[in-house]
């Protein structure tokens, strides 16, 4: 293992004592969808609902286990909702209506898309506080307070990476989304952050898809093959890649909103025998990880769900008691949960660690 600067060393001591809190909580947690009225915390029991995306996906589930785990100790009685899938709008909506009828006290949720603001509203006008989590929602004042990770960020240092590694060739790139018929702000942050890192100009920063098909790089010529929307899913990177490789088999960057769709993707890949693309993504799960020392995903960026639902508990339990309300990260619009390049192919001047690092600190774990 390379030895790591001391500024790296003293972030990963950060990101292992943060994501160790969660996963120690984790792993003492109810694994039934309802947290229980324990004695951790005093004061009255607080009524908090929790309400992911979806229930499959390995990133929502880690979430759902850490906030399972912290309940008991916030003195908090915890309910669990999703949407069906993602994009499930109204799965989301149902939710937060059940929990204004239940007489929550605060709601964590991963807003599916603006179209579950007005029912946000709704919920804080009730007198709820609600917490977004992972994904700030557009505006970011929908919500009390955001916690999540840097998508802007992540995207970015996935971006800088992979121009290194090209070296000056030219980049035929694919981008692999969320969705094409809703606006997330997770989706474009990461998309948007990629091509800035890249070097690329972007003419609308919350928009996919408006950038010049072709142009330059920092570092050589590039081609924007296809703008494709995944769902999230491994199923749907695959489809995705293949509309792309349909369009140009030449493609050899690919962008991926999360690590599912980037392993879906990388099937396709194999499949047209393309086995040289640069494949990037955002997460850090235990999954993903090891697609990284697998060599299928070439470099992503870990985020910490648990870090997220833990401090968004302790946050609505505090505030029901009569605490402080959190406050955002200087300069943000949100609180900033922690982001780190994950590669075992380090480039010159991009902070990373190797996914043996990454794998002792991974959510789930």
């Amino acid at each position: 293992m390379k030895t790591l600067s001391t500024r790296g060393t003293r972030r990963l001591l950060s990101i292992v004592g943060a994501a160790s809190l969660g996963l120690s909580l984790a792993a003492c947690g109810d694994s039934g969808s309802n947290g229980g009225t324990a004695s951790g915390s005093g004061g009255e029991t607080v009524g908090v609902t929790l309400i992911t995306k979806d229930s499959t996906n390995p990133f929502f589930v880690a979430m759902q286990k850490g906030a399972q785990a912290d309940a008991g100790k916030n003195n908090v009685k915890l309910t669990i909702a999703s949407g069906k899938q993602e994009g499930d709008d109204q799965g989301q909506i149902d939710a937060i209506e059940q929990a204004i009828a239940r007489g929550d006290k605060g709601i964590l949720i991963t807003p599916m898309s603006d179209g579950v603001n007005s029912a946000i509203k709704k919920a804080r006008e009730a007198g709820l506080f609600v917490i977004a989590l992972d994904t700030p929602p557009d505006p970011a004042d929908t919500v009390d307070i955001t916690f999540a990770t840097d998508n802007r960020k992540a995207g970015k240092l996935i971006g800088e990476w992979a121009k290194k590694q090209l070296g000056g060739k030219d980049a035929t790139i694919a981008l692999l989304d969320l969705f094409n018929d809703k606006i997330v702000s997770v989706d474009y942050n990461r998309d948007q952050g990629f091509l800035e890192g890249m070097g690329i100009d972007v003419k609308d920063g919350k928009k996919n898809g408006d950038e010049a098909a072709t142009g330059t790089y920092d570092g050589g010529k590039y081609t924007i093959v296809c703008n494709e929307p995944s769902n999230g899913a491994e199923d749907g990177g695959r489809t995705a890649m293949e509309k792309c490789l349909a369009k140009n088999p030449n493609v050899n960057v690919v962008y991926t909103i999360n690590e599912p769709a980037a392993v879906g993707a990388s099937a396709a890949l194999k499949a047209a025998n393309n086995t040289t693309a640069l494949v990037v993504s955002v997460d850090g799960g235990c999954a993903g990880v090891k697609s990284v020392k697998d060599g299928i995903i070439g470099a992503t960026s870990q985020q910490y769900p648990l870090k997220m639902a833990t401090l968004g508990m302790e946050a609505i339990a505090k505030i029901a008691r009569g605490g402080e309300k959190p406050k955002v990260t200087e300069g943000l619009d949100f609180f900033d949960t922690g982001v780190a390049l994950v590669t075992d192919k380090k480039a010159d001047g991009v902070d990373s660690i190797s996914s043996d690092e990454a794998l002792k600190i991974c959510w789930g774990n």
